[in-house]
Formats: structure tokens, C-alpha cells, sequence
């Protein structure tokens, strides 16, 4: 995100151009992101936790509307999955960095034949998107995943096609979207297939410990703030229907990101 935000002509204000000035260049710019939001969109506010935890029923913002906006109706089965997660951040390495350089890497094919796989690879944290594919494509998209944004119908089919370590993270649009993480979660047999549009996962090659629940307030922000869609009282649908890829703008729990 940092390399978009930087051809914006919004400018900072000028005791944030001189701490982020005397900073060598590619160096890690801790808050840098957050505060070229908050000059481009004066309603910006630096969100909560990325992830979801015991906690969030405290989330006054989020607790009243439905996903994907919110988890209305859903706290007891958030309990439930959370319970079983017990992580909540990064991992232990990441989440000790004070400063985390990030980038998501979209499923557009912008990158192809760009062979900037390798620094792809020196980023922190490396976000993909959906099934967006490594294998086969590595010299230009890279070989790390350290976190993979996904919902029922967007998630990878094939267990092989998953990354050895990276996070699943995933993102409701629907209550029924809850209840297939929770089957996900404690490897239960699938069933109620008739509320998802296309078809999903039987199953996600992932531990408890390494599933995470995105922080419904991204998809909020990025809907009702950044792109303004109408809230049509906190519900879904009639314009106001975001993508997975609306979460980009206010990603920014990793304080220095580039999105490509």
C-alpha cells in the first residue's frame, strides 16, 4: 500500500515528513500508512486488531451488524471456534516486530512475467488473496504466504494447493459462512451446501491454532468510509456488496504495506 499511497498528492503533515524523511529508503516507516490514510481520508481511524479474539464482543463498532460488516447474531459460535483457535496475532515472531513491512499480492495477473518473486519474498508478511496461485508462478509471485484471506466460496478446493505454514484467515460475507468455519475448524463432515453460491471446501488442512478470524471492521471501513457504498441500515446487498479485495485500503494493523 505505501507504494500507492505515495503517488497520491495528499500530503502529510510536516512533522510526519521530517520523521519519515530522515528514514533510509525501503526501511520499515513504522505508522507511516496509517498516517497517509488519515491526510487522504480525514474519517480514518487506526483499526482494531486484524484477527478476532476472546475480546471481541467489546467491539462496540462491528456489534451491531450483520457480516460482513459485523457478527451480529454469530457471538456464540465465534465463542466456540475461538475457544478451539486459542491464537489471536501473527505468531510470536512477527507479532514482537514494532515495525512489520507487508504486502498483498492480488489475483489480477499484474505481476506476470515481472520476476519480482524474490522481493516478493524479502516483505514481512506476504497477504494472498482467495486462491490466488503460487505454485507454478513462483519467479514472479514469490514463494512465501504468510497469511491467506479467504471465505467459503473463495477458498482453495484442493488441499495440495495450500501452503505449508501460512495462516488461514478467514473473512464472513453470511452467517452460513460461520458455520463452515466451525466444521472446518473441528474437522466435522460438511453439511448445508444450499446458502453458498458456488461450491466450497470439504475441507481446510489447517490446525485450530493456525486459523484466524478477520476483524469484520476492515470490510466496514473499506465499504462505508473509503468507498462509500450506501449501509442500507447494516445490511448486505441492493450496491452495497464489497469484495474480499475492499479490505486492502484499511489493512493496516502491518503498519508499512504495498499492495500489488
Amino acid at each position: 500500500m505505501q507504494g500507492f499511497l505515495l503517488n497520491l498528492d495528499t500530503k502529510l503533515p510536516p512533522e510526519l515528513v521530517y520523521k519519515y524523511g530522515n528514514l533510509s529508503e525501503g526501511a520499515c516507516k513504522p505508522g507511516y500508512a496509517a498516517a497517509k490514510m488519515s491526510a487522504i481520508y480525514p474519517k480514518f481511524t487506526k483499526p482494531a486488531s486484524m484477527f478476532l479474539d476472546r475480546n471481541f464482543k467489546r467491539l462496540s463498532k462491528v456489534t451491531n451488524y450483520l457480516p460482513p460488516f459485523g457478527f451480529k447474531t454469530q457471538e456464540r459460535i465465534i465463542d466456540v471456534i475461538l475457544t478451539a483457535t486459542k491464537n489471536y496475532g501473527l505468531g510470536p515472531d512477527l507479532d514482537s516486530l514494532s515495525c512489520k513491512r507487508c504486502i498483498i499480492v492480488g489475483n489480477g495477473g499484474i505481476l506476470s512475467n515481472k520476476s519480482l518473486g524474490s522481493c516478493i519474498d524479502e516483505y514481512d508478511v506476504v497477504i494472498r488473496l482467495n486462491e490466488a496461485p503460487v505454485s507454478g508462478y513462483t519467479r514472479d509471485v514469490g514463494t512465501k504466504t504468510t497469511l491467506r484471506i479467504t471465505y467459503p466460496e473463495g477458498s482453495i478446493q484442493k488441499p495440495e494447493r495450500y501452503e505449508k505454514d501460512s495462516l488461514f484467515v478467514f473473512s464472513a460475507f453470511k452467517p452460513l459462512d460461520f458455520k463452515w468455519l466451525r466444521q472446518m475448524v473441528f474437522k466435522e463432515k460438511l453439511q448445508g451446501t444450499e446458502g453458498f453460491w458456488k461450491s466450497v471446501a470439504y475441507s481446510v488442512p489447517r490446525q485450530p491454532s493456525e486459523i484466524r478470524i478477520l476483524n469484520p471492521y476492515f470490510i466496514q471501513e473499506a465499504a462505508f468510509q473509503f468507498i462509500g457504498l450506501p449501509q442500507n441500515n447494516g445490511l448486505m446487498g441492493k450496491g452495497n456488496i464489497p469484495t474480499l479485495g475492499t479490505v486492502e485500503m484499511p489493512l493496516l494493523s502491518c503498519l508499512n504495506v504495498l499492495t500489488v
